[in-house]
């Protein structure tokens, strides 16, 4: 009797053993599903899917017929904009072009008498905003040259010239304005260059995509490779770094093939009340001495995910990274579940995560000081809890 009684409890163990292994089968099942198929975004205020911009129908998602531009307020039977609009909050610092309208010379007499008439007033009417396109011009700089008169017949005539700026490119057509602009249309607003050209043309110039790729990796070469330098300097000096890496594709690089992964490192200090420096530092592989050599000299707290490269790093403090932690309660949340369901251990953890984010949002605009010190009162009890 007792060994049948063993052994019954050892069924019982096998299948709740049995069971625990489906559960968490199922559960890397649907988190595989949900990496694979679901939406990427971890935000969950706003339902998934909702207000989803496209290429095509932005306008037609943004627009709302609700929302009038100028404050208008009902006053006995008519309508009367506000002293302060927030078209004049707009508009404040843009200039002014006015267009006074009159009536032609032979329309400024009188329907009655024909008398001459006289202007009465102005009246304001309507406000629009004027777009001017972007258009181009040569400049021509032209040197002075100087004599001496009366030198200019001994042995020694005095000759002097006028100083003229130097050439952003040597025997290049390129300006700071033109180089700047093709910049930051690719690398602003995503235009890629041969996109640019087209609009080249229309201005009335065929710039190639050739010429404007020699502007940018040269111009980048002699004026911000410096900058870059100096800003490496002085970010190692700092106390606070953010680290993180992400993949891209570089097509046509040497001895590497397409499909390939390559990497960008981004370094940012933290908000110390002092300017923010962000870096770029790209590199082809994931390789934790990367982030070693670019920090050589660092000493101070390093913030970061918890991929293992970083492991190599030394001599600075290590600081781990809440979202990257609230991620995987993300993760972890099932997909479905009742509405009056109890908070699974996931949820709990997440809502912890979003109060510390919450609690940080309202501090952004102190000094770092006060935000020390409002951290201690508002987060520590958060922390806390979350760590019993």
């Amino acid at each position: 009797m007792q060994n049948k009684d063993a052994y019954i409890a050892h069924l019982e163990n096998t299948i709740k053993d049995l069971q625990n292994q489906v559960k968490n089968l199922t559960e890397m099942l649907s988190i595989i599903r949900k990496g694979k198929f679901a939406s990427s975004s971890e935000k969950t205020s706003k339902k998934q899917f909702e207000g989803q911009l496209s290429l095509f129908n932005e306008a037609e998602v943004e627009a709302n017929a609700d929302v009038s531009e100028p404050i208008e307020e009902d006053v006995k039977g008519y309508k009367r904009r506000a002293s302060k609009t927030k078209r004049d909050e707009i508009l404040k610092d843009i200039p002014v072009r006015e267009v006074v309208c009159t009536l032609v010379e032979e329309d400024q007499y009188c329907g009655n008498c024909n008398t001459k008439l006289k202007v009465l007033g102005t009246k304001f009417v309507k406000e629009e905003l004027e777009y001017i396109p972007a258009k181009l011009r040569i400049v021509r700089y032209v040197q002075t040259v100087y004599e001496c008169p009366k030198c200019k017949h001994t042995a020694y005539p005095y000759i002097m010239k006028a100083p003229t700026p130097s050439s952003l490119m040597n025997h290049s057509l390129a300006s700071p304005s033109s180089v700047s602009n093709v910049m930051y249309q690719k690398y602003v607003n995503g235009m890629p260059l041969y996109r640019q050209e087209k609009d080249w043309e229309r201005l009335g110039i065929a710039l190639s995509r050739s010429t404007m790729a020699n502007w940018i990796i040269r111009c980048s070469e002699d004026y911000l490779k410096p900058l870059v330098s100096h800003l490496h300097k002085k970010l190692l000096e700092r106390d606070i770094v953010h680290c993180d890496e992400t993949v891209v594709q570089v097509l046509k690089e040497k001895d590497k093939a397409p499909q390939t992964k390559s990497y960008m490192w981004l370094y940012r200090t933290g908000n110390d009340d002092k300017p923010s420096i962000i870096l770029y530092d790209y590199q082809p592989s994931r390789n934790g001495n990367h982030a070693v050599e670019f920090l050589k000299g660092f000493k101070g707290y390093f913030h970061s995910d918890g991929y293992s490269g970083y492991n190599k790093l030394s001599d600075m403090i290590r600081c781990g990274c809440w979202a990257h932690l609230r991620r995987k309660f993300i993760e972890a949340i099932p997909s479905k579940s009742s509405q009056d369901a109890p908070l699974t251990l996931a949820e709990i953890g997440r809502n912890y995560c979003d109060q510390l984010f919450h609690i940080e949002d309202s501090l952004k605009n102190l000094t770092s000081e006060e935000r020390y010190s409002k951290r201690l009162e508002l987060k520590k009890p958060v922390l806390e809890a979350f760590w019993c």
